[in-house]
């Protein structure tokens, strides 16, 4: 006979075991469906989730209860019927375990989605909407953050994190920035939930957010998504990079006379830089007897501070700098920027702003191209009294020179990856329609996007199984140098291919070529780019005919001796040329492109 302690041991391991195997046969709910989420009013919804095979299912949702059996993969789905516009409801879904969704509200839900402009969060254009942070606490828009991930080998049926969060002062900062003004307008003029998708990923190009079935009229981006299907590939890549990148840090570091291995460091207000050389700032340092030198450069500057200023916190607003940079006052570290493209704003603790003489240093890396400081933006030391412009001639000095820096290989921007991680989860989730802001990673190949954009549009739509479901894009801000005479320009062309892709049905442009910024690829005007995808929404997704959706666009020309006759859609009540004189703003050429 077996003996009563064996005997506990056995039973204990069989108990173990069989609480394991019904864990496992738990109903299971995907990411999207949580608490606080948004479902989509008056359509059909789809929930669905995971049990043991043939398990039954229950949902029950504003009094009503819909029932399912799961299938021989344990996967199960219920259709809700259509339901009105509100909350916040309780969702109560039964099978072995029971499971509970709070807070559920029932309104518009929109996937947002595109490269680093539909990215760029509420944080990074702060400045320019403090009042609107201050006030934004409303529970009727949401966001859903997906996780910025890639899969080469096959569609996810889930995301592997992410929660819905309503909207507040703080949780605001993490919504995208177009995203949450363009829910903010809806709200405010339809009054019900809005619920966005936030799905993006900065620098993304079309064809990472495309479907296999979708890549085949694109076989070169179809091959490129099969070859990196390869595990080992990627690994290899990665660890090359990797090694390649880690090793020219670690050399310029080495050789970077200014991180002194003996003596000071030139961040140290004791450090003498009398004997540097002048350059003014903001500017690039190409212009100066340095040239096309990539590697290390340091700067300095002496200021005074007024009165009012010393002692306080300060911002220290650096503009952008190109590529990378770290900022000391008075020897004392305030931040650092690993890359050119976000702008630098840093903090200057209390007590470190002194009586008299104050340093500002900052070191400068260039990896490659021009390093610098980027022109027209804010180089200032503001503490809400008084300010200090930094603007003007500053002291610089050599730390170390460098070979240029190869650039990384982006895997996650190949072909399919970005839309079998983070699309294909969503395909079940019903949807009023997509907002898209993408295009400047495409801009090299400019001419394919005019096939490239309406191919992804019909893929999506074909994949989401609901139609010709609105689609909403915003075209592409005027960026670098503006020229009075025409030219030729790849984001001309691209933006042109956007225009032409308004031939999809239920589709809708924002234009916003007076609105971005010449010297910055994320102008931060992000509020108006929202705004005008909601009067394009109004009039797409709304139905709402009386409202002027789009700025005017053009139709056709035609010549009639030494006049030009130009022909405009959506010009509301007409157009009328302000200011008096010559009519501005249009440029003319002929086939010489004189």
């Amino acid at each position: 006979m077996m003996n009563s302690s064996r005997l506990f041991r056995v039973l204990f391991v069989f108990m173990s075991l069989a609480a394991c195997m019904d864990a496992s046969g738990d109903v299971r709910l995907p990411r999207l469906i949580g608490d606080g989420m948004v479902l989509q009013r008056d359509a059909p919804v789809r929930i669905w989730g995971w049990a043991s095979a043939g398990e039954r299912v229950s949902v029950r949702l504003c009094d009503s209860t819909y029932r399912a059996s799961s299938d021989s993969n344990g996967e199960w789905m219920v259709t809700l019927g259509p339901l009105p516009a509100g909350g916040p409801y309780v969702m109560r879904i039964a099978g072995r375990n029971a499971l509970t969704v709070r807070d559920v509200m029932i309104g518009d839900v929109w996937v947002c989605s595109g490269q680093s402009n539909m990215e760029l969060s509420v944080a990074r254009v702060s400045p320019l909407y403090t009042h609107e942070i201050a006030g934004a606490c409303n529970p009727s828009i949401r966001q859903f953050l997906v996780p910025q991930r890639y899969d080469f080998r096959r569609p996810e049926n889930d995301l592997p994190s992410g929660t819905w969060k309503s909207a507040d002062s703080v949780s605001v900062l993490d919504f995208s920035a177009a995203g949450y003004f363009f829910a903010k307008a809806l709200y405010e003029k339809y009054r019900v939930p809005i619920g966005l998708i936030n799905t993006s990923l900065g620098g993304s190009p079309a064809e990472a957010w495309m479907s296999e079935s979708g890549l085949r009229a694109f076989p070169v981006y179809e091959s490129e998504a099969v070859r990196f299907r390869d595990s080992t590939l990627i690994h290899r890549i990665e660890n090359e990079d990797a090694d390649r990148i880690g090793g020219w840090y670690r050399i310029l570091r080495a050789r970077d006379s200014g991180e002194a291995r003996t003596g000071k460091p030139w961040y140290d207000p004791a450090c003498s830089i009398s004997g540097w050389q002048t350059m003014t700032v903001p500017g690039y340092w190409s212009s100066t007897g340095l040239g096309e030198v990539n590697g290390v450069v340091w700067f300095a500057r002496d200021f005074r501070v007024p009165p009012a200023m010393v002692g306080r916190r300060a911002d220290l607003t650096l503009g952008r700098i190109v590529d990378a940079d770290s900022a000391f006052v008075n020897g004392v570290f305030v931040g650092t920027t690993t890359y050119q493209y976000p702008p630098r704003r840093y903090v200057i603790p209390a007590g470190l702003l002194r009586r008299g003489e104050n340093r500002i240093v900052v070191r400068v890396i260039s990896n490659a191209g021009r390093g610098g400081f980027v022109p027209d933006k804010p180089y200032r030391i503001e503490s809400g009294v008084a300010s200090v412009d930094l603007a003007g001639p500053w002291r610089y000095r050599l730390g170390a020179s460098m070979p240029p820096l190869a650039g990384q290989t982006f895997i996650r921007w190949k072909p399919l990856g970005l839309y079998n991680a983070m699309i294909a989860p969503l395909l079940n989730f019903r949807i009023t329609g997509v907002v898209w802001y993408q295009g400047e990673s495409n801009a090299t190949k400019a001419a394919e996007y005019r096939t490239l954009f309406p191919a992804m549009i019909r893929d999506w739509r074909g994949n989401w199984r609901q139609g010709d479901f609105p689609f909403l894009f915003v075209q592409l801000p005027n960026f670098m140098e503006p020229r009075r005479e025409p030219s030729e320009g790849s984001w001309a062309v691209l933006r042109e291919a956007q225009c032409a892709a308004l031939a999809e049905p239920n589709t809708a442009m924002a234009v916003t070529i007076d609105i971005g910024e010449w010297n910055d690829v994320h102008p931060l005007d992000k509020k108006d780019v929202g705004l005008r995808l909601a009067l394009a929404a109004e009039r797409v997704a709304y139905r709402d005919t009386t409202v002027v959706g789009s700025g005017p666009l053009f139709q056709s020309m035609r010549t009639e001796g030494n006049r030009v006759i130009l022909k405009f859609s959506n010009g509301g009540g007409g157009l009328i040329a302000r200011g008096g004189g010559a009519l501005r703003c249009f440029a003319v050429a002929g086939t010489d492109r004189i």
